[in-house]
């Protein structure tokens, strides 16, 4: 999976909520990039959606429920769908997730296959979930304006799939945020703006080389770990798994 897709501008409701890089051949999302909004209200109910513009290029902007039913043979080639995630081990990890928009309707338009990749569930119910809350947390506290998020998927070396190459698992995790005008935090915080970033894992036999595990963590959660670093570390990860320079933010998150 590498850094080369279809750009997407994630519309829901005529309306543009974020944006993604797909990648028709791992049918899957290489990176999200979304404003960040203090969540409100409750989480959305998980009505999933698809990218009709992946199938037809002259389709209609706005991304379309999945219906019950047969679905579309153009969309099947095109993306991921339902059936591929049945009965596969793994949960639909959001890159964008929900819980960093504020109204219901952008929270809901996160809930779309063209912004999801197979993810295990020691990682999308822990270690990444922590790392999600987390960064809400700060962005709320100590961000003064807008807050820019960008979260994609490191592929295996060795591609793997999901029911014979449907859709590609990422080894991986990623995520950077960008806040160009802060609060001053305190000292032991400062290290955390105006760029962040972190690695997870999704494979807990993965090596340590890029993530260590910590073997004191709950057994569920064991191997899933996530290591938080600069921005400009994370670069470098990217960079030697993709095989091209990467760079996260434009003029690395300058206000200028």
């Amino acid at each position: 999976m590498g850094l080369l897709g279809i750009p997407i501008c994630q519309r829901y409701l005529n309306r543009y909520r974020f944006a993604s890089l797909y990648s028709r051949r791992y049918r899957a999302p290489c990176y999200s990039a979304y404003i960040f909004s203090s969540p409100a209200g409750k989480r959305p109910k998980d009505h999933w959606k698809y990218e009709p513009q992946l199938a037809y290029p002259k389709a209609d902007g706005n991304m379309v429920l999945f219906r019950e039913g047969k679905v579309d043979p153009n969309i099947v080639e095109s993306q991921a769908v339902q059936t591929d995630y049945i009965n596969s081990s793994y949960t639909h990890g959001h890159l964008n997730p929900n819980l960093h928009h504020q109204d219901q309707e952008t929270r809901s338009s996160t809930f779309t296959l063209t912004n999801v990749v197979p993810q295990k569930s020691g990682s999308n119910g822990g270690p990444w979930a922590s790392l999600e809350r987390n960064v809400s947390n700060l962005l709320k506290k100590y961000c003064k304006d807008k807050a820019y998020i960008v979260t994609g998927a490191m592929p295996y070396q060795t591609e793997r799939w999901l029911k014979e190459h449907r859709v590609a698992i990422p080894e991986y995790l990623w995520s950077a945020y960008c806040c160009p005008n802060y609060t001053k935090p305190p000292e032991n915080l400062r290290h955390l703006f105006p760029t962040f970033a972190a690695i997870g894992r999704n494979d807990p036999n993965s090596t340590e080389k890029i993530v260590p595990i910590d073997r004191g963590k709950k057994k569920q959660f064991w191997g899933y770990d996530v290591r938080t670093m600069p921005l400009d570390t994370l670069e470098i990860y990217l960079r030697d798994r993709f095989g091209t320079f990467v760079s996260v933010f434009y003029n690395q998150c300058s206000e200028q």
